[in-house]
């Protein structure tokens, strides 16, 4: 069973000594403020393989997975990148092959590329325990000499082939405790640095190796197509389009391991990539893109049903949490547990089965053909500053029929669906725009900020009317079960009032979201 650990660390640069029976060369780290005493564990033999796809997909997200020996947490270990210094490691017991929990983290990289081994790197570490006065651990300083060797045509025995490249350095490695506070990094840091150590200019030892034993090496998929940054229309857009597939990939596997949002931030990735298709219809063939834009509808629908009922949840949750107790008759949160709990029945398993599923698979491989060879129109090779503003003044065009069209309607269900219809063309328009914004600027942020407060408002409507449709039928249980339904009526009352006045402030923020000069800003 794999476990999750955040890996809190820096390193530094430290010449190799000339004997082996020098000493490391740290300073004397007990000298730090709020080090007590260092403790020293001994030197122990850690033996990695580290594998990767041959084209480097692994490597070009920064993503390593290695299968080690020695130490005492010897294992599988996949680290994904979280900030500068700072990764999580999912780690699995010591197997001879890839444990399937593992696999599937790396599979939306992966697919049927397959892993090989592509460095061994075998390192004699010299570990040091930073304690405070109570025996905490503060943090883990290690002088690590390691030495590394490239794996060519290797069969997994992690002897390498023939022509494999070799290299060997010594560095120092701080990793923070796992209950100390991060300051203790900097105090340790001040510390190095006076006696001469230089942070590490390689980000990880993998990424060291691979300079050393081959510094040649393609830096592997997801470079951008225009040398200097993308110019034309066709290359901003293939921009904007290669950073959502890139999302896709990069949250496919937080939604397996259940992280905060990132169902949410892989279902926005897909409706961005579909607007830009309908939106810059000009610049990529239709013909081409909307058969991609199907399957992207689906896998957002289909991730989409535990997210919403989600949202709900923690909507009516915080509806009945700011409840007076005195208003609160019967067991509302249980029968809300309990709705909660049948709804979302086998929603996780659902969602992973999406993911694992043979056609999500060929998405992304086909999303990758797509961005490798784009299916151009001409008004692609056409300046951005020209191209685009066209096409998001076609959306706004949209948005005000649709605006125009609920504005004119009286309250209602009719009105509702129409302002439903609103809010997505808003969000459409609010996208047609972020896209264009490397391109045409500020113009661009201001048109899109003002379609994002239009969307808000509608989107907070739309959620009103689902909301009173789930408390309606919490109504309807609780009174069959012979409870009282007095407050889910009064949730009712207030949601019916919310709607109403996101109705009433609809023609104001429309008025600002159509302010000409917004229009004229895009244009010059």
């Amino acid at each position: 069973m794999a476990d999750t650990k955040r890996e809190i660390e820096r390193k530094y640069e430290l010449p190799a000594p000339s004997d082996a029976d020098e000493p490391s060369g740290l300073p004397d780290l007990t000298g730090v403020k709020g080090v007590a005493s260092v403790h020293a564990r001994g030197v122990v033999e850690l033996d990695a393989v580290y594998y990767d796809t041959a084209d480097l997909r692994l490597t070009a997200d920064h993503v390593t997975l290695r299968r080690r020996t020695g130490g005492t947490d010897e294992g599988w270990h996949l680290k994904f990148p979280v900030s500068a210094g700072i990764r999580d490691e999912i780690r699995a017991p010591l197997a001879d092959t890839l444990p399937d929990e593992l696999a599937a983290l790396v599979r939306s990289r992966v697919r049927s590329a397959g892993l090989s081994p592509l460095v061994r790197l075998t390192t004699s570490r010299d570990v040091l325990q930073l304690l405070d006065a109570k025996g905490m651990l503060l943090a883990e300083a290690s002088v690590d000499a390691v030495r590394a060797r490239r794996l060519i045509g290797d069969t997994g025995t992690g002897t390498g082939g023939e022509g494999a490249g070799t290299a060997s350095w010594t560095e120092v490695e701080v990793e923070l405790g796992d209950d100390a506070e991060p300051a203790i990094l900097d105090a340790v840091e001040k510390k190095l640095r006076k006696a001469g150590l230089r942070p590490a200019s390689a980000a990880s030892k993998l990424g060291r190796a691979l300079a050393e034993t081959a510094p040649d090496e393609p830096g592997g998929a997801g470079t951008t197509a225009a040398k200097g940054g993308p110019r034309s229309a066709g290359d901003h857009i293939l921009a904007y389009l290669r950073d959502q597939a890139d999302a896709i990939v990069a949250q496919d596997p937080a939604v397996r391991r259940d992280l905060p949002d990132s169902v949410h931030q892989l279902r926005v990735a897909t409706r961005r990539m579909r607007s830009a298709f309908r939106t810059y219809r000009k610049i990529l063939d239709r013909s081409v893109t909307d058969p991609v834009a199907e399957e992207l509808k689906w896998v957002a629908a289909e991730l989409g049903v535990d997210r919403d009922h989600e949202v709900l949840d923690e909507r009516l949750g915080s509806r009945i949490d700011a409840l007076p107790v005195t208003l609160l008759l019967g067991p509302v949160r249980g029968r809300l547990q309990s709705w909660d709990a049948a709804q979302r029945a086998g929603s996780r398993s659902r969602t992973v089965a999406v993911l694992d599923s043979e056609r999500y698979l060929t998405l992304l491989d086909t999303l990758d053909g797509l961005l490798t060879a784009p299916p151009l129109r001409p008004d692609a090779a056409q300046p951005a500053t020209k191209a685009l503003p066209r096409a998001i003044l076609k959306n706004y065009e949209r948005l005000a029929g649709r605006v125009g069209h609920a504005l004119a309607l009286a309250p209602g269900e009719e009105r509702d669906l129409a302002m439903h219809n609103a809010r997505k063309a808003a969000k459409r328009a609010r996208y047609a725009a972020e896209a264009a914004r490397p391109a045409l600027g500020r113009p661009a942020k201001r048109f899109a900020g003002r379609m994002k407060d239009l969307q808000t408002a509608l989107g907070d409507h739309q959620d009103s009317v689902v909301a009173r449709e789930a408390l309606r039928e919490l109504a309807v249980q609780a009174h069959t079960a012979g409870e009282s339904a007095f407050t889910w009526g009064l949730l009712y009352g207030q949601e019916e009032a919310q709607g109403e006045r996101r109705e009433r402030e609809l023609p104001e923020l429309w008025e600002k979201a159509s302010d000409p000069r917004l229009r004229a800003d895009l244009t010059g």
